[in-house]
C-alpha cells in the first residue's frame, strides 16, 4: 500500500457503504439513539428489518432464553426451532416447505438453484433461464445482482452469470415476450424497493402469473423488503391474490437477527435432496428463535389488524403533505413501504431530516424518498413523523 493511500483511511473496514455521519449506540421501539444521546425517530426500520421496533421485547426474551441453551449446531441435526419456525411458516402461507440461510441474497440465490433444479431434475428438460424486470434489485452475489435489473449494481463484475433476461416492469405489452424455449422461471417483486418504490399493477401481476401457469414456468416472488407485514399483510402476495410457487423471505423475519428462506410448494421442494443445497450457519438455533418469537408476535395478536389502520392514517397524512408542495411529485408504495418522489435530490431531503429534524428516512433512487415505519409505530409517533415532514418541505415549523 501506498503511503499516500494510508494517510487517508480511516477505517480498516472497506468502503462499501457511505455511512451517515452518526453512530449508534441504543434502540427501542421507534427510535435509536446517538452517541451524544441524541434521539432520532427511526422511520428506516434498519431497512424494513426491524418490523417489530428495535429491541422488541418478546423476541429479546425469547433469544436471551435461547442463548443460554445452545447457540449454534449443524444442520445434520434436527435443530427444534427450525422445524417450529418451519412449521408456523407454512401455517400462515400456502407454502409446503421452507429452506433456511442467512440473508436476502442468500435465500434469492436458493430461489434460483431450486428454480433450475426443478427444471432440470423433476420436469427433466434443459430450461435454465430466469426472466426478471429492470430497475429490480435481488442482492449482491453474483448471481442475484445478475438477476438484478440495474446496471449500476452490475457495474465492474463482469462477466455477470448467464442465464437471466430482463424485460420491462409493468408494461403489459412486454409479456408476449415473457416465455420462452428455455425460459423456467419469472422472479419479481411486487414493490419494488430498491428501484423506486414501485407497486406492480394488479392485472399485470395476474397476467404474469397467468402466463408461467399455462407454461409450466415457476412464479417467484421476491418478499425480501415486502414480507413479515411491510405492505400490511404477512406477505404482499396475499394482497395480489396469487400463489407463488416460491417466495424469498428474510429481513424482517429476525427481527434484525440474519435469517433467510425460501418457503415453497411441495412440488418445487422435491428438487432439493441430500447434498444438492445447504448453508452452514442457515438456521442455527439463535437465529430461528428469533424468527419464530417474530412470527409469533406478529400472527397471535392484534398487530396486523392494528397496522392497517395505522398504514391508512400514515398514507392520509402523507397525501395532504403533498396537496400543501409543489416539491412532492408522487407518494407511491404499499403499506408501510413508502416512496415520496420529490423535484430535488432525494439524499438532500434525507440529510436535512436526519440533521435538522432528527428523523431518519432513506433514499430509494436520485428523486426518491423512502420512508419504512416500525409495525409498531404508534399514532403519536406517525403524527411526530408527519409533523417533522412538514417542517422538512418548509410548510410549518414543528
Amino acid at each position: 500500500m501506498s503511503d499516500r493511500i494510508a494517510d487517508k483511511i480511516t477505517t480498516r473496514v472497506m468502503s462499501t457503504y457511505n455511512r451517515f455521519p452518526i453512530t449508534l449506540k441504543k434502540g427501542k421501539g421507534s427510535y435509536v439513539w446517538g452517541q451524544d444521546d441524541q434521539a432520532y425517530l427511526d422511520y428506516t426500520s434498519g431497512i424494513a428489518t426491524c418490523n417489530l421496533g428495535h429491541v422488541p421485547t418478546t423476541v429479546k426474551a425469547a433469544v436471551e432464553n435461547q442463548l443460554n441453551e445452545l447457540w449454534h449446531c449443524s444442520n445434520l441435526y434436527t435443530i427444534p426451532s427450525q422445524e417450529k419456525l418451519a412449521n408456523q411458516l407454512v401455517e400462515h402461507t400456502v407454502f409446503d416447505q421452507v429452506f433456511f440461510c442467512n440473508s436476502g441474497a442468500e435465500a434469492n440465490e436458493a430461489a434460483i438453484k431450486i428454480a433450475r433444479r426443478y427444471a432440470q431434475e423433476i420436469n427433466q428438460s434443459d430450461k435454465y433461464e430466469i426472466v426478471t424486470f429492470n430497475q429490480s434489485f435481488h442482492g449482491r452475489t453474483l448471481a442475484t445482482l445478475s438477476a438484478t435489473g440495474q446496471t449500476k449494481i452490475q457495474a465492474g463484475f463482469q462477466p455477470l452469470m448467464p442465464g437471466f433476461r430482463y424485460l420491462p416492469y409493468n408494461d403489459k405489452d412486454a409479456l408476449a415476450d415473457l416465455i420462452r424455449p428455455e425460459t423456467c422461471a419469472v422472479l419479481l417483486e411486487l414493490v419494488q424497493g430498491e428501484g423506486g418504490v414501485i407497486p406492480a399493477g394488479l392485472t399485470w401481476v395476474k397476467e404474469v402469473v397467468r402466463l408461467c401457469k399455462e407454461n409450466n414456468v415457476l412464479v417467484i416472488i421476491d418478499e425480501i423488503q415486502t414480507g413479515m407485514g411491510r405492505t400490511g399483510s404477512l406477505f404482499a402476495y396475499e394482497k395480489y391474490q396469487i400463489e407463488p410457487d416460491v417466495i424469498s423471505v428474510a429481513k424482517g423475519l429476525g427481527s434484525g437477527f440474519p435469517i433467510g428462506a425460501i418457503l415453497a410448494k411441495n412440488y418445487v421442494a422435491e428438487a432439493f435432496q441430500p447434498g444438492s443445497h445447504g448453508s452452514t450457519f442457515g438456521g442455527n438455533p439463535v437465529a430461528t428463535t428469533a424468527g419464530l418469537e417474530t412470527l409469533r408476535t406478529m400472527m397471535d395478536t392484534d398487530l396486523l389488524t392494528e397496522v392497517e389502520a395505522k398504514i391508512a392514517y400514515l398514507w392520509s397524512g402523507l397525501e395532504s403533505l403533498a396537496n400543501k408542495t409543489s416539491e412532492i411529485k408522487e407518494i407511491r408504495g404499499k403499506g408501510f413501504l413508502i416512496g415520496i418522489e420529490v423535484e430535488g435530490k432525494a439524499i438532500d431531503y434525507v440529510t436535512k431530516a436526519r440533521e435538522n429534524h432528527q428523523l431518519l428516512i432513506l433514499v430509494a433512487g436520485d428523486h426518491v424518498i423512502r420512508i419504512l415505519p416500525p409495525l409498531t409505530t404508534t399514532i403519536e409517533e406517525i403524527d411526530r413523523a408527519l409533523c417533522k415532514l412538514e417542517a422538512l418541505f418548509e410548510i410549518t415549523s414543528c
